[in-house]
């Protein structure tokens, strides 16, 4: 999805005009995927813009640096003070954000410098990831030949750069064969996750999705859906789920910060029953749009006001 520039870029405690916010391309992490980043939203709201649980996301790319040996130079206050600044001054009442820690300029081998870590937080406008017709209508998914990482190779609890290399190639390939996203499976066969989303499941009134053990990245917008599904009475359970088990599924949805919620029209060609949005994913998304815009004080704590 092309880019549309804004005016700023925080840089390393800076605000720095678009065009000039660069690195140096001997930068470690260009070479070998050495960062971890978060996506995160805003959303225009009755008092102005106000970004979806960004202490929950700020706390998870702390943890991300913890598990790839990064020392974030920056308090999770300054950086949620940062990327209030930069919505604001960018003058963005909807948008998408991106901070990202990478090793600095210096030294280069496989095994980095690791006390070297910069950062840099983007805001730019980002409309539907999947498209208005997945969003309408339901997404096409496709199963990966490409089998997600798992936590004895490259740690999926952690949000890295170079990491997403893996769905990457899920993504395009499912792409290049005509579908909207792929899922990929475990080593045992089982469903993980869709390229950059959580994947929920309804069978017979009840939520299923799978398991952090499952290779997931534990999603916030996947922790938003189970909240809503339990305050509401829904049975909300985490196990494996086998690949055959999607194709039989009353309903299915994806969830992620880009893709906020979206439905699953068909997996492999298979119809589900709904056929596209059916009844408990559109109440979810309902849900989730007032949430977000501020309209449901249940769960205004999970608004940072601009």
């Amino acid at each position: 999805m092309p880019l549309t520039p804004t005016r700023f870029i925080w840089m390393d405690g800076e605000l720095v005009p678009w065009d000039d916010a660069k690195v140096h391309v001997l930068t470690p992490s260009l070479h070998y995927g050495w960062g971890v980043y978060e996506g995160i939203r805003a959303y225009a709201t009755d008092t102005g813009a106000a970004v979806f649980r960004l202490r929950e996301h700020i706390a998870r790319l702390r943890a991300s640096a913890r598990v790839y040996l990064m020392e974030l130079p920056w308090s999770d206050e300054e950086l949620i003070e940062a990327v209030r600044e930069l919505v604001r001054v960018n003058g963005q009442e909807s948008c998408y954000i991106r901070p990202i820690a990478y090793l600095g300029y210096g030294e280069m081998g496989v095994a980095p410098q690791l006390d070297a870590v910069r950062m840099s937080i983007a805001v730019w406008p980002w409309g539907s990831y999947l498209g208005d017709k997945a969003e309408n209508e339901g997404c096409r998914l496709i199963v990966s030949n490409w089998q997600r990482n798992s936590h004895q190779t490259v740690p999926p609890l952690a949000k890295a750069t170079g990491a997403y290399v893996n769905s990457a190639l899920a993504k395009v390939g499912a792409q290049r064969a005509g579908y909207d996203d792929a899922l990929m499976l475990t080593a045992t066969g089982h469903i993980a996750e869709a390229s950059a989303a959580n994947l929920f499941l309804v069978r017979d009134g009840e939520l299923v999705t799978p398991p952090v053990s499952d290779g997931i990245l534990p999603g916030i917008t996947r922790d938003t859906a189970i909240t809503f599904a339990r305050d509401l009475g829904m049975r909300v359970t985490e196990r494996s789920v086998p690949r055959s088990e999607v194709y039989i599924a009353d309903e299915a949805f994806l969830t992620g910060t880009a893709a906020e919620i979206v439905p699953v029209a068909s997996v492999d060609e298979r119809p589900l029953g709904a056929g596209g949005v059916g009844p408990v994913t559109k109440q979810l998304r309902e849900m989730f749009q007032q949430v977000v815009r501020g309209r449901d004080a249940t769960y205004a704590s999970w608004l940072e006001r601009v």
